[in-house]
């Protein structure tokens, strides 16, 4: 690791440089996020924007050692003759360029299951060195493809519901390896393995995967994973202690209810912008014209870790990202995650004949169970909403968020017969059930339709016996697939489920392709497989 003088941030005269040179946190493990050590460098190539997207630089890798390559910068950057791209270009490298890059070229002769078994293929990653901001993992693993090369948490749980279709179960050993791995090294899943994402998390998925192996595997997986899952479990409830001294009764990803239980909030351990999205984040700062660029900065990184980057539902103004406040809500679907997870370490301490932990788990997860229906139940909507408890009320935005308790069991027959209603009136369309009503250009809106909220969906409506509806959805939406596929030859990140063409849109960056969870939903769906209960 390359040892970078420290700067004083009461020195630098402009507030945005400062804001990305400090250092919010320090990683674990001497892990340096790349603000920390690129500082003004990266906010230059990111604020130009040499790269049309972002995510490019900050996944280059310096091609000699970083103190040189900004000293050289600070002797250079002042000439009237300084070309910052040939710079950047010069002095960094793509290490995926030549070998994983290539161009995918699928055969018409190929059915979309027989293209997605070539795609797993051409998905696979290895890389077992740390190279720039990409953290070195032990086991091969399959990436999200396009600008996405690395192992993304949520997305993985969605991708290895293909992989088991398709009885690659090696692959799955691997990826939970994986997640093994930076759970002892980190003590908890960051997003994906790039520095610049370990500071937050994503939906917690991982017991849904230790379910999914389960049930292949028997019950010595549940004894196996338990001390990952308490881990993941300590890294969500971190700060219980400390909730009494906070504002707002919340700390960190806790939040201390009106009537005593605790439920969690999506968060980030930094207050800085992103480094991957800096030009973007910086612009809606300065636009919002909040006098706290570092609260802004904080609500537009737990929605990162929220995964749904970014949605209406984060929005106090549904039209605009200026209002982002995610860490003033209580989301409905993490916290039917967090339910889960606790199940599944209850089921789990049963399974090593630990019976008192087991019953502990249990009474919590039924606590929490009983905190979602009092502040995520909305009577009048017959739905489940996100709940703001700075104000005490429901957020305005209906999502498919509130399919989750029927996804993990919590909610009630009568319930669930509403949320169907619900979801015939205002999700239902013809590629499938839309992410919100709420058309303002962002990627987890209206019109787009995304492949873990339709299985979430069917699965969930399957739970209470909505077999007909959730057919339909799965019918719809693989339709869509095809209709793509047959169009353009791919699988893509996201679908517009309300026109003709089916391509996605809007966000920061255009619409990949490759493209790994639609892959996975599309042979599960297909294949009809079932993952461990």
């Amino acid at each position: 690791m390359v040892s970078i003088p420290k700067i004083k941030t009461d020195q630098i005269t402009d507030p945005l440089k400062a804001a990305v040179v400090k250092t919010a946190v320090m990683l674990p493990n001497g892990d340096k996020d790349v603000d920390e050590l690129l500082g003004e460098l990266l906010l230059e190539v990111q604020k130009a924007n040499v790269y049309g997207d972002g995510k490019t630089f900050v996944d280059l890798v310096p091609a000699r050692r970083l103190k040189s390559i900004k000293e050289e910068y600070a002797l250079l950057k002042s000439d009237p003759e300084f070309d910052l791209r040939d710079f950047v270009t010069r002095h960094f490298y793509d290490a995926t360029e030549g070998v994983y890059q290539r161009a995918y070229e699928s055969s018409p002769d190929h059915t979309p299951l027989e293209h997605i078994d070539e795609l797993w293929k051409f998905l696979e990653r290895r890389n077992r060195t740390t190279k720039g901001s990409l953290l070195a993992l032990p086991y091969t693993y399959i990436v999200p493809g396009g600008r996405f090369n690395e192992q993304f948490y949520w997305d993985t749980y969605f991708i290895m519901l293909g992989l088991g279709a398709a009885a690659k179960w090696k692959i799955i050993d691997g990826m939970m390896r994986n997640y093994t791995h930076m759970i002892r090294k980190y003590g908890y899943i960051p997003t994906a393995n790039r520095t610049y994402l370990l500071s937050r998390s994503q939906p917690p998925f991982f017991s849904h995967m230790v379910r999914l192996l389960a049930g292949k595997r028997g019950k010595k997986v549940l004894r196996e994973y338990l001390p990952y899952l308490t881990q993941e479990y300590r890294f969500w409830m971190k700060g219980r202690s400390k909730i009494a001294e906070s504002e707002h009764g919340a700390y960190r990803r806790v939040v201390k209810m009106p009537n005593d239980t605790l439920l969690n909030r999506y968060y980030d351990n930094k207050t800085t912008p992103r480094p991957e999205s800096l030009r973007e984040d910086i612009e809606t700062a300065e636009k919002s014209g909040r006098k706290d660029a570092s609260r802004l900065y904080l609500h537009l990184r737990a929605a990162a870790e929220s995964g749904w980057d970014f949605s209406s539902r984060w929005f106090m103004d549904p039209l605009d990202i200026r209002t982002i406040h995610t860490a003033d809500i209580i989301p409905v679907d993490l916290n039917c995650l967090l339910y889960h997870l606790e199940m599944t370490i209850a089921d789990s301490y049963k399974a090593s004949f630990n019976l008192l932990q087991a019953r502990q788990f249990r009474q919590k997860a039924k606590t929490r169970a009983d905190a979602i229906q009092e502040y995520a139940w909305d009577e009048k909507e017959g739905f489940f909403r996100d709940y703001n408890f700075h104000h005490g009320v429901h957020t305005s935005v209906k999502s498919l968020a509130g399919v989750f308790p029927l996804f993990v069991g919590i909610a009630t027959k009568e319930q669930a017969e509403a949320v169907v209603e619900v979801i015939r009136k205002d999700f239902l369309h013809p590629g499938g059930v839309v992410t919100t009503a709420i058309d303002n250009g962002q990627q987890w809106d209206a019109p787009n339709g995304w492949a873990p909220l339709q299985w979430v969906t069917i699965q969930g409506l399957k739970r209470y016996g909505y077999d007909d509806l959730a057919n339909e959805v799965a019918n719809r939406w693989t339709d869509l697939n095809k209709r793509v596929y047959d169009a353009t030859g791919k699988f893509v990140e996201k679908y517009n489920v309300e026109s003709g063409d089916g391509l996605g849109g809007g966000g920061e960056y255009v619409l990949q392709d490759g493209f790994g969870w639609t892959n996975g939903v599309y042979e599960a769906l297909k294949k009809d497989f079932t993952p461990g209960a």
